[in-house]
């Protein structure tokens, strides 16, 4: 008489699959989808001027405080965001890793032709460069403004983020890095977009044109989005930093902390 798998096999065989890993794939990049888009927002106050970037930074690590500690919101949403990485890259190895033995193990696959294959191959080769350089990128990007370990262009300071963007951004090569990545996070969007909600099964055959389109028009408004503060900075078109005395002043009017 055959055996019953046990329950807690079938679930660890349940979360290897195929499908489970794509709605994975799916569900944590819809998450980083959403922060990225409400980051380039807030990248945006810099154009209100010093004292009002700063008091938009100091609001986020003042949030919800005294109910959570000093920073606490931001340190929820960058756990929430390592666990999203983690299954993000996570699944997207494991399906490359998995494709790649099944091709191994088939001598005689026969490669398709014609306009959808190669499209499809440059799509994954795309999500795959891609997801390596934002994953080096988000390293750099940490070091650079949250940790200030990374201080090209001048002395960065806690709480003065609009000083640390205006200094960071006044070196050709990190505008260039930061372009590259950009680049790298859009083509990412582009695909991930459609094939996430593909996966999800909220698109149909006939709206793929349409997705696909929005996804376009998603990815290049996040490109400018988040372009646009570094080359305003690097060409000259946004105002030096007060100095400390008229900071200090204008900081204190503005209820912003020194806390950091």
């Amino acid at each position: 008489m055959a055996k019953t798998p046990a329950p807690s096999r079938k679930r660890r065989t349940a979360f290897r699959t195929t499908v489970f890993m794509k709605r994975m794939m799916a569900l944590s990049g819809i998450v980083f989808l959403f922060f990225v888009i409400f980051h380039a927002y807030g990248n945006l106050h810099y154009f209100e001027g010093e004292i009002a970037y700063d008091h938009y930074a100091y609001f986020l690590r003042e949030l919800l405080v005294p109910i959570l500690p000093h920073s606490g919101v931001l340190w929820i949403l960058r756990v929430v965001l390592l666990l999203c990485l983690l299954a993000h890259a996570g699944s997207a190895f494991h399906l490359w890793h998995r494709n790649r033995t099944a091709r191994g193990q088939d001598k005689y696959a026969v490669k398709k032709a014609g306009a959808d294959y190669f499209a499809s191959r440059y799509a994954m080769r795309t999500m795959r460069w891609g997801g390596v350089i934002l994953l080096l990128f988000i390293v750099w990007h940490i070091l650079q403004f949250t940790t200030l370990h990374l201080t090209p262009g001048g002395e960065y300071v806690h709480g003065k983020a609009y000083a640390n963007v205006y200094y960071g951004f006044q070196l050709w090569w990190v505008w260039l890095i930061y372009a590259v990545a950009m680049v790298a996070l859009c083509l990412h969007v582009w695909h991930g977009v459609w094939s996430a909600l593909q996966t999800l099964g909220a698109v149909r055959g006939s709206t793929i044109p349409f997705i696909r389109l929005i996804a376009f028009v998603v990815a290049f408004a996040l490109f400018a989005a988040f372009m646009i503060v570094p080359t305003a900075v690097l060409f000259g078109l946004t105002p030096e930093p007060m100095s400390a005395a008229e900071y200090a002043m204008k900081a204190a009017e503005a209820g912003i902390g020194s806390s950091h």
